[in-house]
């Protein structure tokens, strides 16, 4: 579940000339690491998405961590214009001078990059280490009117002016100028942070950030500044262990701009992340945080014991949250998803699941086999049509690890974690569908034949295999169309002979209509 803000750290101000700046000061470690954040920044907000507390209690183990909103965003004073970088790094200062701070590490975060850069070559009497993650030293775009040009003429541009190793791939270049128009054109909607976080998956979710954490105009001038980011020629004065971490596949900063800070700045080590967001908490934590420990302390804590187990997850999903939304006004829409949530509750409790958390506009919820799951899923459905709305709902049946209060790497699914194979598997299924996938692989053999005994139980509800490829082995799917009165026929098809090879089995058509669906969820039991 969302961090709520009784548990989050005390927000506080810090005096920068005639501003406030609004920061925070929270974890138990001897080493103090200062989070110099993008202009999309809220310290409060921030609280609310469960991986940005995850990793922020990870780094909280072995440092003290300063976060804060710089002038012009979240919850510190607006200002009339966008500051220089000079004007950053004095920032950078003055909150670490009110917290206490004397020679702290600098995480240099996107867009909060060159000016963390600045600060360590400016200031190494107060630099322990700098860590630079997802940002870069030069801006490809020089102005709006890049934003229109041809992709390849801008692409040219700039291998003119790094050379061709730092130069992203054409494809990156169309998707970053998509997101530049939507800063400019449509800050406010969620639509510019959709184009480089891909794990918040709620337009409404995006949306409330992007205007909790700077206005339009200001997100506009912020752009507009950031087309005059060059702090190459500083790179070779950096004195300081630097380590610079990015996402290979990164759709807000390339990761050649990554290689080349890690190529141009005295001894900084790069490491390629696994994954395409842009935020770091959403592509490989865990590794980040061991990273930095590694730097800051010279060893990192030994991971705890993971307990991984087969689970059956459900995911649900609310078809066309935001126009429901738009078309019941925020008071009656909140009260639905309450509602929804009150339902995903009593339902996943009666099948014998837990629920994990929610995701906004749906659930995650797991279940000892893929039984329940089904059976709750069918329930879920009929509950939700009570309200007014309809869902789709995925399950995947697979090994997971499970932590105090959520579930992590589901094996052969996305590498982002649990969520991104419910996410696939949901992108296949219409309105008031289920899909289901399992894995058959050497690490969980039985989960085939063990989904598969589900099926007599639930009756000819499934239809349609569908083959789909995992990072190592191919999964099987089922996807169920809206019901049609039938609750006769288990499956019947074949299973594949080795490992690596999806099954295939052909299932009718028809399917159960739950209508009432507390008297025929107590049929199937």
């Amino acid at each position: 579940m969302p961090i709520t803000l009784d548990a989050v750290a005390e927000t506080s101000y810090a005096s920068c000339g005639d501003l406030s700046l609004a920061y925070q000061v929270f974890g138990d470690g001897p080493v103090e690491l200062v989070w110099a954040g993008s202009f999309a920044s809220h310290v409060e907000l921030y609280w609310t998405m469960p991986e940005f507390g995850s990793l922020m209690e990870k780094l909280g183990t072995f440092a003290r961590i300063l976060l804060f909103d710089k002038a012009g965003v979240g919850l510190s004073d607006p200002v009339p214009r966008v500051r220089t970088l000079d004007e950053r790094a004095a920032e950078i200062e003055a909150v670490m001078d009110a917290a206490g701070f004397g020679k702290a590490a600098l995480i240099g975060v996107s867009e909060g990059g060159p000016a963390a850069i600045l600060f360590a070559a400016t200031r190494p009497e107060r630099t322990r280490a700098l860590i630079l993650t997802g940002t870069t030293s030069y801006s490809a775009t020089q102005g709006w009117d890049d934003l229109e040009c041809d992709p390849a003429e801008l692409r040219a541009r700039v291998v003119r002016e790094l050379g061709e190793d730092y130069v992203p791939s054409l494809e990156w270049i169309a998707r970053s100028q998509e997101f530049g128009r939507a800063i400019r054109s449509a800050w406010g909607s969620g639509a510019a942070l959709k184009c480089v976080i891909s794990s918040i998956r709620s337009m409404r979710q995006l949306g409330t950030l992007e205007r909790m954490c700077a206005s339009p105009a200001m997100a506009r001038a912020t752009a507009e500044a950031g087309f005059r980011i060059d702090v190459r020629p500083i790179l070779p004065t950096i004195t300081v262990p630097t380590l610079v971490l990015h996402a290979r596949d990164d759709p807000g900063v390339p990761v050649q701009s990554g290689r080349y800070l890690a190529d141009h700045i005295p001894g900084a080590r790069l490491v390629e992340l696994e994954g395409a967001d842009h935020a770091p908490w959403f592509t490989e934590p865990d590794r980040v945080a061991t990273e930095i420990e590694e730097l800051l302390t010279g060893s990192h804590t030994a991971p705890a014991q993971s307990h991984r187990a087969l689970r059956t997850v459900l995911f649900t999903d609310i078809v066309a949250s935001t126009e429901h939304a738009a078309a019941m006004g925020d008071e009656r829409w909140r009260a639905v998803l309450q509602r929804f949530g009150e339902i995903t509750a009593e339902l996943t409790e009666r099948f014998g699941g837990t629920v994990v958390k929610s995701t906004g506009d749906g659930h995650l919820t797991t279940f000892d086999g893929p039984t329940q799951a089904i059976r709750c899923a069918e329930a879920l459905r009929a509950g939700a049509e009570t309200l007014g709305i309809e869902i789709r709902i995925g399950i995947h049946t697979g090994e997971c690890e499970l932590l105090d209060c959520d579930i992590g790497g589901l094996r052969y699914t996305s590498r982002r974690g649990s969520s991104g194979t419910q996410r696939r598997a949901i992108s296949w299924s219409p309105a008031r569908s289920v899909t289901w996938s399992s894995v058959p692989a050497p690490a969980s053999r039985t989960v085939a034949a063990w989904s598969c005994a589900a099926f007599p139980a639930l009756g000819n509800s499934w239809r349609s295999s569908v083959t789909a490829r995992g990072p190592d082995r191919p999964r099987r799917n089922w996807c169920q169309c809206p019901p049609r009165p039938s609750l006769h026929d288990a499956p019947v098809g074949s299973r594949s002979g080795g490992d690596g090879e999806a099954d295939t089995v052909d299932i009718a058509r028809d399917g159960p209509v739950l209508r009432g669906h507390r008297s025929k969820i107590a049929e199937l039991r």
